[in-house]
């Protein structure tokens, strides 16, 4: 036996807010065709991001944070400022001192999304 997969499940307000953000901004895609109220699956590449409807949820107070590791950050980075998508402003790529190489974006709800490649 052994695990094979992670999918994070983070809070979301507004389906369709999310729905567009990681369509339009991060270049995501639904996945399944079952809609499901109050749940969203949103998918890119090998990974999968899954959304509970939390309609209370004060961003402020969201603490959400995902890390997502990519093999050409510094592609999908272009590809997101190509799309107008803002970076988290203490987020920028750089290199960190434990070696990897990283930028953050927050999502409509403040759930923090770090991507990563080893460097």
């Amino acid at each position: 036996m052994m695990l094979t997969d992670i999918n994070p499940k983070l809070p979301m307000r507004d389906k369709n807010i999310t729905r567009e953000f990681y369509i339009n901004k991060l270049g995501f895609k639904e996945f399944g065709s079952a809609d499901y109220e109050g749940y969203l699956m949103m998918e890119k590449d090998q990974i999968q991001i899954h959304f509970f409807e939390f309609k209370e949820l004060d961003p402020k107070e969201n603490y959400g944070q995902v890390y997502i590791r990519t093999n050409s950050i510094e592609d999908f980075y272009q590809s997101l400022l190509d799309k107008k998508t803002s970076i988290h402003p203490n987020g920028q790529l750089e290199i960190k001192f434990w070696g990897q190489k990283e930028f953050s974006v927050l999502d409509p709800d403040s759930n923090l999304l770090t991507f990563g490649q080893s460097i």
